[in-house]
C-alpha cells in the first residue's frame, strides 16, 4: 500500500499491490497464518467490539484483516464482503489513487492523520464521506506491517456543510450580483436625461439623479431623508393619497402637472409614477420620473399662436380690429396683465398706443389719447437701440416713465418690449407689461420678436395699402379725365378738321389760276399734315369707342324742324338746288353712327389683295415683299378693322425697314385658327421699348424725326396709336396677338440712328449682314369662324370683359 519504489511508476492502480519495504515481492512469501497468529493478541487488546465507530486493520497491500460490526454498518457491505478485500474495491478509481497515495506518505513518513476523509460508494450504489484516521502498524522487530484506524460515517454531516458553503457561495454571488446590479441600475439612471427621484412610503427622497439636480437645483444630499418642497402653492393638495388612487386605477400612474424649482422658476412637467417593492411583500418605495416639457409647451404654444395670428389676418381688414386681436392673443400667450401696440409718428417725434389688450375697458378708452415724446420711457430706449428690453422692476429702472403708467391707469411692476421693424426702421414696439407668475424671461422676448415681426408687416402693409387706395383713386379720377378730354378733342377735332380740308379744297380751286410753283408745296404740306390729324382722329376713335351722337342728334332735330327754312334761305343767296341735301349728308357723315359689321372672311385672300392695294403707297420705297400664303379656315371678323390691322402692320413693318431691306408675309394654318405674321428685317425695338410698346401713343423716335415724314417713309412712324388700337381690337374680336424683336446689334442704344438704306450702313458689308443684324416679328391668331356662321353684330361692351381662348402678349 505504501509506494517509495523508484521504477518509474506512477503508483499502484486499482487491484495492484503497492511495492515498497513493507509491500515487496520478499513480504508475500511470508505464511498468512504467521501474521494472523502475531496480530491476533495485539488486535483484542487494542479494541472493544461494540464501539460505535468503525476499527479496522489493514495490511501493508491495504486487504482488510480486521474490522468490527461498526465497520460494516459504515461501509454499507455485510462482513463477508469486507473481509479480505482491498480498500480500492469500495471506492472510484479517482479516490482509490487518491487513498494509495496518502497510506503511502503514511508508510514514508510513519507520521499518521486523524482527519482522511474517503468518498465510498455502497453496496446500493450510493456515494457515503467516511471520515477515518490511520496510524502505521510496526512488529516488534520494528518492521511495518499494516495500518489501523478509525472510520466514521459523515456523509449527513458532510452534505450539511457542504449545502451551507453552496448556501453561503450563492448568498455571496447573489450578494455581489446584486451590487454590480445596483452600481448599473445607478449608473443607468445617473445616465437617464430625465429627472428621476425614489422616495420611501412616507415621500421622503431616498435618491435622485443628476437630471434632477440639474433640472429643479436640489442636490440629493439637501433632500436625503427629507420630502421635495416643490409643489406650487395651488397643487400642495397633490398628496400620497391622490397618487395611490391614480395607482390603484393604473400601476403606472402619468399626468401632467408643475412643480417649483429651488430658484422659485414654475416648470410644466410630465410626470410618471410607479410603486416597487424589495421584499415581494408589498410596496416599500416610489419611482417617479419627471419631464420638463416648459419649453416644448411654449414652442407649441408659439407656433399655434402665430397659426392663429396668420389666420386672422384676413379676418381683420381693419388694422386697428387686427392688432387688438394680436394684443389679446399676446396677453393671453405671456400670461400678462396687458399687452400693448405703441408706434411712433416719425412727423412728430411722438410714441402713441394704436391697440392694445388690458384687464378693462377704460385702459383701452385711456391709451388711445396718450402721446407722449419719443424720446422719453423704456419704449423710447428700445426705439432708439433697437434691442429689446426686459425689465424685472420698474421701481428700479431709469427709463420707466411713470407719468405715462398713472395716465393709463396702471401699475407696472415689471414689462417686456421689443422693437417692430421695418426693413431698415424702427416704427415702434411691442409690449406686455405685469407677467402673472414670476418675471418675463428670455422665452417670453423670443415669442414677442416672432409675433413683432407679423405686427410690423401688418402696419405697414395698412400703410402701403393706405397709399396704393389713393393713388389709385387718384390715378382712376385722372383716368376718367383723361378719357373724357381724349374723347373731346377727338370730336372736337373732326369738324375743324373737315373744315379745313373743305376750305383748302376751296383754296386750291381758286389757286389753280395762279402758277402751280408758288403754292402746290405748301397746299400739299397743309393736306399731308391735315391728313396726319384726321388720321390720329381716327385711331382714337378706334380705341376709345365711345359713340357720341349727341350733337348728330341734336342737328338732326334743328335740320328736320328748319329745312323748309333753310331751302328759302338757300333759295334767296345761291339759288335753287339740292344744298340743303347736301348738308344733311354732310352732317350724317361727321356724326351719324357707323357699326362695324362682322363677317365671315378668308384670311389668305383678304391678306394677298390688302397687300396688294397697299404696295401703291409705298412704291417710292426699296423695299423686298415677299407674300406668302396658304388656305386657311375663315375667320369671323369685321371688314374694316381687319384693313386696319393688316395696313398697320405692314406700315409699322415697312417704315421698320431701311431700303434694300425686305419683309416677309405669311398666312398660314395653325391648330384650328389662322395666322397672319409680318416679319421684317429692320432696326427692331430696344428691350426697354417693348415692355410699353402696347401701352398706347408710344413714340420709339422722337417727334422731330417723324414729323416731316411721309407714311411709309424709313422711321415715318411714331404716334404710337397703331399698335394700342390692335390691342383694344384683339380684346374687343377675340384674337391673340404677340410679338419678338431684337434691336440691331450695331446701333443697340435708342438714339443710335441707322442711314435708312443698307448700302450707306458702316457696319453692312452686304444685305445679309443686314438681314442677321435684327428685326421685328408680328403675329396675330384668329380662332375659326363657329360652325353656325358669325355674329352680324359688332362685339357688344360685356363681350369685351369675358374671358376668351389664349392670351394676349406683348
Amino acid at each position: 500500500m505504501a509506494d517509495d519504489r523508484t521504477n518509474g511508476k506512477q503508483g499502484p492502480q486499482k487491484g495492484e499491490v503497492p511495492e515498497g519495504p513493507i509491500g515487496s515481492p520478499q513480504s508475500a512469501g511470508k505464511s498468512k497464518i504467521d501474521r494472523q497468529a502475531r496480530l491476533s493478541d495485539e488486535r483484542y487488546r487494542s479494541f472493544i467490539e461494540n464501539i460505535r465507530e468503525g476499527v479496522y486493520e489493514v495490511d501493508i497491500d491495504g486487504n482488510f484483516l480486521y474490522f468490527n460490526n461498526s465497520l460494516c454498518t459504515v461501509f454499507g457491505y455485510p462482513r463477508e464482503e469486507i473481509q479480505w478485500q482491498n480498500f480500492s474495491k469500495f471506492m472510484d478509481e479517482e479516490h482509490a489513487r487518491a487513498a494509495f497515495e496518502i497510506f503511502n506518505k503514511i508508510y514514508r513518513t510513519g507520521e499518521g492523520i486523524s482527519d482522511l476523509v474517503w468518498r465510498i460508494v455502497d453496496k446500493d450504489g450510493q456515494e457515503r464521506i467516511i471520515e477515518l484516521s490511520a496510524s502505521l502498524i510496526t512488529n516488534p522487530e520494528g518492521e511495518k506491517i499494516g495500518f489501523r484506524g478509525i472510520a466514521r460515517d459523515v456523509t449527513e454531516k458532510y452534505r450539511a456543510q457542504e449545502a451551507l458553503r453552496e448556501s453561503e457561495y450563492r448568498y455571496q454571488c447573489q450578494y455581489e450580483a446584486s451590487r454590480a446590479a445596483e452600481k448599473r441600475y445607478r449608473t443607468l439612471l445617473e445616465f437617464v436625461p430625465y429627472p428621476m427621484v425614489v422616495f420611501a412610503m412616507d415621500d421622503t427622497v431616498t435618491y435622485l439623479n443628476p437630471a434632477f439636480t440639474e433640472t429643479f437645483g436640489w442636490t440629493l444630499e439637501e433632500l436625503r431623508g427629507k420630502p421635495i418642497p416643490y409643489f406650487p402653492d395651488d397643487l400642495a393638495q397633490e398628496s400620497r393619497k391622490d397618487f395611490l388612487k391614480r395607482f390603484e386605477e393604473d400601476h403606472l400612474s402619468r399626468y401632467e402637472s408643475k412643480r417649483l424649482t429651488k430658484d422659485g422658476r414654475v416648470l410644466d412637467v410630465v410626470i410618471k409614477e410607479t410603486l416597487f417593492s424589495e421584499d415581494g411583500r408589498g410596496p416599500t418605495g416610489k419611482l417617479v420620473i419627471l419631464r420638463d416639457i416648459t419649453q416644448e409647451k411654449r414652442v407649441t404654444s408659439m407656433s399655434e399662436a402665430m397659426i392663429r395670428i396668420s389666420m386672422a389676418l384676413p379676418e381683420y381688414p381693419d388694422l386697428e380690429d387686427l392688432l387688438n386681436y394680436i394684443s389679446g392673443e399676446i396677453k393671453r400667450l405671456l400670461n400678462a396683465e396687458g399687452a400693448m401696440v405703441i408706434l411712433l409718428d416719425e412727423e412728430k417725434n411722438e410714441l402713441f398706443f394704436r391697440a392694445g389688450a388690458y384687464l378693462d375697458q377704460d385702459t383701452q378708452r385711456r391709451a388711445r389719447e396718450i402721446r407722449y415724446p419719443a424720446n422719453t420711457g423704456v419704449a423710447g430706449r428700445v426705439i432708439q437701440t433697437g434691442r429689446p428690453a426686459i425689465v424685472l422692476d420698474t421701481s428700479k429702472d431709469p427709463d420707466f416713465n411713470p407719468a405715462v403708467d398713472r395716465r393709463l391707469g396702471t401699475h407696472a411692476r415689471n414689462m417686456l418690449m421689443v422693437p417692430l421693424r421695418s426693413s431698415d426702421r424702427i416704427i415702434g414696439v411691442l409690449c406686455a407689461i405685469n407677467k402673472g407668475e414670476g418675471v418675463f424671461e428670455s422665452q417670453d422676448q423670443e415669442l414677442l420678436n416672432m409675433i413683432a415681426g407679423t405686427v410690423a408687416l401688418s402696419v405697414e402693409n395698412a400703410r402701403f395699402a393706405k397709399e396704393i387706395t389713393e393713388a389709385y383713386n387718384e390715378v382712376t379720377s385722372l383716368n376718367r379725365a383723361k378719357d373724357r378730354v381724349i374723347n373731346h378733342l377727338s370730336h372736337e377735332l373732326k369738324t375743324p378738321v373737315s373744315i379745313l380740308m373743305g376750305s383748302l379744297n376751296i383754296l386750291r380751286k381758286r389757286l389753280e389760276a395762279l402758277p402751280e410753283k408758288d403754292w402746290k408745296v405748301t397746299l400739299e404740306r397743309a393736306h399731308r399734315n391735315l391728313n396726319r390729324i384726321l388720321e390720329i382722329q381716327y385711331q382714337v376713335e378706334d380705341i376709345m369707342q365711345e359713340k357720341h351722337f349727341k350733337t348728330h342728334a341734336l342737328l338732326s332735330l334743328l335740320l328736320q324742324q328748319c329745312r323748309d327754312e333753310l331751302e328759302v334761305l338757300v333759295a334767296e343767296e345761291v339759288g335753287e338746288g339740292d344744298i340743303v341735301e347736301r348738308i344733311h349728308k354732310r352732317i350724317e357723315e361727321l356724326f351719324g353712327t357707323k357699326e362695324s359689321k362682322v363677317r365671315e372672311l378668308s384670311l389668305n385672300k383678304f391678306v394677298g389683295d390688302r397687300v396688294e392695294q397697299l404696295k401703291e403707297q409705298f412704291l417710292h420705297r426699296k423695299v423686298e415683299i415677299n407674300v406668302e400664303l396658304e388656305d386657311t379656315p375663315s375667320i369671323c371678323i369685321p371688314e374694316d378693322v381687319l384693313g386696319k390691322i393688316v395696313d398697320g402692320m405692314v406700315k409699322n413693318a415697312v417704315e421698320a425697314t431701311p431700303d434694300s431691306g425686305k419683309i416677309e408675309i405669311t398666312v398660314r394654318k395653325r391648330g384650328r385658327g389662322a395666322e397672319f405674321e409680318v416679319k421684317d428685317y429692320g432696326i427692331g425695338i430696344t428691350e426697354e421699348n417693348q415692355r410699353r410698346i402696347f401701352e398706347g401713343f408710344f413714340m420709339t423716335q422722337e417727334t422731330m424725326e417723324y414729323s416731316s415724314k411721309r407714311p411709309f417713309d424709313f422711321n415715318a412712324g411714331g404716334k404710337g396709336a397703331d399698335l394700342l388700337r390692335m390691342k383694344i381690337f384683339a380684346e374687343r374680336y377675340h384674337f391673340d396677338l404677340d410679338m419678338e424683336s431684337s434691336r440691331c446689334r450695331y446701333i443697340p442704344r435708342e438714339q443710335d440712328h441707322c442711314p435708312g438704306k443698307i448700302e450707306e450702313c458702316p457696319f453692312c458689308k452686304t444685305r445679309e449682314d443686314c438681314y442677321q443684324s435684327g428685326g421685328s416679328k408680328f403675329k396675330v391668331f384668329f380662332p375659326p369662324a363657329p360652325v353656325e356662321g358669325c355674329d352680324k353684330k359688332e362685339s357688344s361692351g360685356e363681350d369685351k370683359g369675358k374671358e376668351r381662348d389664349g392670351a394676349f402678349s406683348a
